[in-house]
């Protein structure tokens, strides 16, 4: 990498991670959506405060984009605590872990996102800092190695998911909470993005931010950053007035249509529909004919598209239905093996 990357990019990351931290509420009672969580984590952390005690480790699983991160910051912030963060894919020796521990203070809240990524030696260590808080260091090697125990402070674990049902029994089975996040309907994206445009400064129409929350797919994060994109485009090309035609044509622009498919999501569609006839047709096959990876196209555009009914998963393979013919403002060959005949 030249010098002067190294100078820029440090800079632009900076940048967007203090946008992203401007818009992020600070305390339980700011937080929009996912009101059975709230309430369950509100008990937690109040009785774990009048008790003097730091709360129970806690698990929050969840496709991504829903609030978990932020979660774990109203934590650390309602409790008094610093908050570390790591992922698991960062961690993947004990080593690793260890360092992360050792230097956590009382009442430090350590997240740990995409927790179910963790490597397995690494689990074992957490077991045993999670349940008794502390660590065994192994010094020396061979016969001679000994094992030193290190004690940790009292700290609470928030960990993260997207994929539940990958983690192990016995790390599921220490966190004292489990909440999982839903998704957010229309009127409560509607709300987070009329306060994150007092937030940014931006002069947001009522209509405008309805009309960001319908093409958000019921993410915050997706809403968040569509805000960001309307906003650049009232500066640049209208009068600075975030307004129902403003957010229309800024989202016409970055190819959001009005339910929130993107173009990744419409050429799945379209091949699909167009080059085969509707499907089955393999994953594999599918990825190669839009030019993607087929992680991508299984993580990426799949989920949404099957919650939303434009999709279905056979065993033969994807195929499209009635409604993906209908948005796409086309008509199913008469004689066709799809699912919806």
């Amino acid at each position: 990498m030249s010098e002067s990357s190294d100078l820029v990019m440090p800079d632009a990351a900076d940048s967007e991670r203090a946008a992203e931290a401007a818009l992020r509420p600070r305390h339980l009672e700011d937080f929009v959506g996912q009101p059975v969580v709230r309430e369950q984590l509100s008990l937690v952390l109040e009785a774990a405060i009048s008790r003097g005690n730091v709360p129970d480790h806690v698990l929050l699983s969840g496709p991504p984009g829903l609030g978990k991160t932020t979660l774990s910051m109203i934590i650390a912030n309602e409790v008094g605590g610093s908050l570390r963060l790591t992922s698991g894919p960062a961690i993947q020796k004990p080593g690793d872990l260890a360092a992360v521990l050792s230097s956590l203070q009382e009442g430090d809240i350590l997240f740990i996102d995409e927790i179910h990524r963790l490597a397995r030696t690494a689990e074992e260590m957490l077991y045993l800092a999670m349940e008794d808080f502390r660590v065994d260091v192994m010094v020396g090697k061979g016969p001679g190695a000994t094992s030193i125990p290190l004690p940790l402070p009292p700290f609470t674990v928030v960990g993260a998911t997207t994929r539940a049902g990958l983690l192990p029994a016995p790390l599921r089975d220490r966190f004292g909470f489990t909440g999982h996040l839903e998704y957010y309907d229309d009127d409560e994206l509607a709300t987070i993005v009329v306060r994150n445009a007092v937030k940014l400064g931006a002069d947001l129409t009522q209509d405008a931010a309805n009309e960001i929350a319908s093409r958000s797919r019921g993410t915050p994060r997706i809403a968040n950053r569509l805000l960001r994109r309307v906003q650049d485009w009232a500066q640049v090309k209208g009068n600075g007035k975030l307004d129902l035609s403003a957010a229309r044509a800024a989202l016409d622009v970055f190819e959001v249509d009005q339910r929130g498919l993107d173009r990744l999501d419409r050429a799945v569609l379209e091949a699909v529909c167009v080059r085969f006839g509707g499907g089955p047709v393999g994953l594999t096959t599918l990825a190669v004919s839009v030019g993607e990876e087929p992680e991508t196209v299984e993580s990426v555009a799949e989920p949404y598209l099957v919650r939303e009914g434009f999709l279905v998963r056979t065993p033969r393979g994807r195929a499209a239905t009635a409604l993906t013919w209908q948005h796409l403002g086309m008509a199913p060959p008469e004689q066709s093996d799809t699912l919806f005949t």
